[in-house]
């Protein structure tokens, strides 16, 4: 279920309005309807569905969009960060505060340039009328790596308010097993970019306190379990 839902997601942002009929696919559970929203999108890489039932979604190339209920799309949004658009890397995932009513924050991953070339990196910022503002990183890839290779990345908020950021090895496998970097690794954060104190690795001088798994490739896809709330 959780992967046909996906499925029908990611069909309603890259396909074209105004099809002569809808299209369905089963899955193990149900069937489903997918009906075409949108189109014109480059390269939409994540989407989150804002309460009046748009969608902001995406671009790598590094275009944030809004997706109207009527399928139309906005011109890109002001405010956000520079990215590298090279290989796998751009702007990538997309996400809501769970109490994004109240404050209408918003968190980004990208590929962020800086020394040594770039890495996947997660911001906040507040969406207003005149688009982000308030930006922030709260977390940062390190070291930055010359490559344009697997930088994850997905955003997911837990039940208990922790945010999960999916991070890929940049195409060097044997920096996932090293717990004094951050390629290939779940990231544990607060919202604001501290350190939850019950993550597995906080004390260890060997380590990085965020880090909450280890050892994956390249992680593009990543949901909270219906039922038990693990990622």
């Amino acid at each position: 279920m959780l992967a046909g839902t996906a499925g029908a997601i990611a069909a309603a942002v890259v396909l074209r309005p105004g099809a002569s009929h809808a299209q369905s696919a089963r899955t193990e559970k149900m069937r489903l309807k997918v009906v075409e929203v949108a189109d014109g999108l480059d390269y939409p890489w994540g989407l989150a569905f804002l309460p009046d039932g748009s969608m902001l979604v995406t671009e790598r190339e590094g275009r944030l969009r809004r997706i109207l209920p009527d399928g139309k799309l906005s011109a890109a949004i002001r405010g956000v960060p520079e990215v590298v658009a090279r290989g796998q890397g751009g702007l990538l995932d997309v996400a809501l505060d769970p109490r994004f009513a109240d404050n209408r924050l918003v968190y980004l991953t990208y590929s962020e340039p800086g020394q040594g070339g770039s890495g996947t990196t997660a911001a906040r910022g507040r969406l207003g009328e005149d688009g982000l503002s308030d930006v922030q990183v709260i977390f940062r890839q390190t070291p930055k790596l010359g490559t344009g290779h697997h930088f994850g990345s997905r955003l997911v908020f837990a039940p208990d308010g922790t945010l999960f950021i999916t991070t890929g090895d940049r195409g060097q496998m044997a920096r996932a097993q090293e717990l004094s970097m951050h390629q290939g690794k779940v990231i544990r954060i607060r919202p604001d970019g501290s350190i939850p104190p019950d993550n597995p690795f906080v004390g260890r001088n060997d380590a990085r306190p965020e880090i909450w798994s280890y050892g994956h490739r390249n992680i593009q896809g990543a949901a909270l379990h219906p039922t038990t709330g693990r990622l």
